[in-house]
């Protein structure tokens, strides 16, 4: 079955793009999600439309994105956890403590944006990268530390 994308769409394509996907994905997720319409004559000429507003789109939200790096490079986030002998932390700091965190700071963070290969699990400064967009990624510092007991 062929597509044609409404949204960006990890690991298939971008808006715009016309994709080949299995009946079962196309109808069953893509479709009712209001992720894509079906490839159609009438809709391919619609395809045009949406590759023009989806070019402006793309450049403005670029833009944003860069705009937000630079203001999350300035952001230090401090965790105090809880720590046992030899400074071993009690729990973790993870991806959704951290978006939390820069939500109380007023940064509006998708946690999955937020990426850490594993939960931080020792004390320190960390520099964590956060995927704002296609080629942008932004990063803020994240400092653990021991709770005052």
């Amino acid at each position: 079955m062929e597509v044609i994308l409404k949204e960006d769409i990890e690991k298939l394509g971008h808006r715009g793009d016309v994709v080949k996907v299995a009946d079962g994905y196309g109808r069953n997720y893509l479709l009712p999600r209001r992720l894509a319409i079906e490839a159609t004559k009438g809709n391919k000429k619609v395809i045009d439309d949406m590759k023009a507003s989806a070019v402006r789109k793309s450049l403005k939200d670029k833009a944003d994105a860069e705009n937000l790096a630079k203001q999350l490079i300035e952001v230090t986030l401090t965790f105090a956890r809880k720590t046992g002998e030899q400074d071993h932390l009690f729990g973790s700091v993870t991806s959704s403590d951290i978006a939390d965190a820069l939500a109380t700071k007023g940064f509006t963070i998708d946690r999955r944006k937020v990426h850490l290969d594993e939960p931080i699990k020792s004390l320190g400064e960390f520099v964590v990268p956060i995927k704002l967009f296609r080629d942008v990624t932004g990063r803020v510092n994240v400092v653990v530390q021991k709770e005052a007991e």
